[in-house]
């Protein structure tokens, strides 16, 4: 978890924020707001297989923002697991 925490912060933090809140500073200037991970209700309804996509592939891919890239070549797969359970972590019921 802890090479996930760091791959959070160093590529995902700038967009979906420290706390996971999708108020990073390059939120701004995005046309849609980065997900919100601390929003149970939403996260809930998203698989991890969904999330897993979205991060290999980009928000597009899987009918989200175009604005979420696609880090396919960033991380391996296990990487990309370890990152939707890190990004589960933020929602605490």
């Amino acid at each position: 978890m802890a090479a996930a925490k760091q791959s959070y912060n160093t590529f995902c933090m700038k967009c979906h924020g420290a706390g996971g809140q999708g108020d990073g500073a390059a939120a701004a200037t995005l046309a849609t707001k980065p997900r919100n991970f601390t929003d149970c209700a939403t996260m809930g309804k998203i698989t991890d297989d969904t999330m897993f996509n979205a991060i290999k592939n980009g928000g597009a891919s899987v009918g989200l923002s175009k604005d979420m890239q696609a880090w396919n070549t960033g991380f391996a797969d296990d990487e990309i697991h370890d990152l939707v359970a890190y990004v589960r972590s933020f929602c605490k019921k």
